[in-house]
């Protein structure tokens, strides 16, 4: 049986979003802003700006994948 996961947005954590989101779209075009569809099921995780952890939720664990740099060419 997978767990499923309730996402709870504080009020700071979605206006912080939208934010974020309103920026990239005047200054991105919407391909760029979208989250990519590369790897199924696998998430990325900015920990700096020049580095970035690529992660997957397995039933009850998460899984560190790979961390790489930002700057680089990558497939995350």
């Amino acid at each position: 049986m997978i767990k499923k996961y309730e996402i709870i947005w504080s009020p700071q954590a979605e206006a912080s979003y939208l934010k974020i989101i309103e920026y990239l779209l005047k200054v991105w075009t919407l391909k760029e802003v979208l989250a990519s569809e590369k790897q199924k099921n696998i998430r990325r995780c900015v920990i700096t700006s020049q580095t970035s952890l690529a992660y997957r939720i397995v039933h009850n664990s998460i899984e560190l994948i790979t961390f790489f740099d930002n700057r680089s060419k990558h497939k995350y």
